[in-house]
């Protein structure tokens, strides 16, 4: 009788998010198959799994894919993991998923973190319609021509980036896109978290003389979700209120800036020279 194949999402930084379920599934499993087994073995000792690995990356997806459906049309149930979040989002899995549902395999979900949605949503961007690029081509002539592709898109669009090339990937946004309200991402879930939101140019000079470590998810405004902020005269206005309200002028021009993807100190000096 035929095993399963189960793609098991792991955290993406917090060993905290590791559902009940997936810490089942990779303690009962006969193999884990994993794209980097060291990382994964971490894992695996932390929640007190003893299970084989083995390895599974994109040089090496084929040749694999068809080892493993062999091992489950044996009796074997086994489970996928990647480095953190979901497998096969911008990591190897859909191979190995395409050739078992082929073969009449069961394959089976245990959802997780996903960085991208985690970035999604606390990006403070619109999330009814959103398109996942992942990392874009590496030549720049193709990054341009898929750009170009997207400039027109409404929905907001979601990115991964290295953290090296970060300012140079905004530099890119702005020049194609325009000067769109984003959100740069990074170490989501992990220690030194931080999200970043603004306009591309303020974002961008944030992190100019920065250097940037860690997991990085930019989140870009779609075509039809204005280019940056609104007017400062409306922003300034919407702090005023508050500060009507009882709040205080640097916490009101914060939560102003949280909602609209302003820079807090620009808003705050603004509402004190308008005031």
């Amino acid at each position: 009788m035929a095993g399963s194949l189960s793609l098991v999402g792991t955290p993406i930084g917090n060993l905290g998010d590791l559902s009940e379920r997936a810490r089942e599934t990779l303690s009962v499993v006969d193999l884990v198959v994993a794209e980097d087994t060291r990382r994964t073995g971490r894992l695996l000792r932390a929640v007190g799994s003893r299970k084989p690995l083995l390895s599974m990356f994109e040089g090496n997806e084929d040749r694999r894919a068809e080892e493993i459906v062999a091992r489950i049309e044996g009796g074997e149930d086994v489970a996928v993991v990647t480095d953190g979040g979901m497998p096969s989002i911008s990591d190897p899995g859909y191979r190995l998923v395409r050739l078992a549902i082929d073969r009449g395999i069961e394959v089976r979900v245990v959802p997780g973190p996903s960085a991208a949605v985690a970035a999604l949503v606390v990006s403070g961007l619109p999330t009814d319609r959103f398109s996942f690029e992942g990392f874009l081509p590496r030549r720049r002539g193709d990054r341009s021509r898929r750009l170009d592709l997207l400039k027109a898109d409404p929905r907001t669009l979601v990115l991964f980036e290295s953290p090296r090339r970060t300012v140079a990937l905004l530099g890119e946004l702005q020049e194609a896109l325009g000067d769109r309200r984003v959100a740069v991402c990074r170490e989501l879930t992990k220690l030194h978290e931080e999200v970043l939101r603004g306009s591309i140019a303020e974002v961008r000079d944030r992190l100019d003389d920065r250097d940037l470590r860690g997991e990085v998810v930019v989140v870009v405004a779609g075509a039809d979700a204005g280019a940056s902020a609104p007017d400062d005269d409306e922003l300034v206005e919407e702090v005023l209120g508050l500060i009507a309200g009882g709040m205080r002028p640097r916490e009101a021009a914060r939560a102003v800036a949280e909602r609209h993807g302003a820079s807090p100190n620009r808003l705050y000096r603004a509402t004190l020279e308008g005031s």
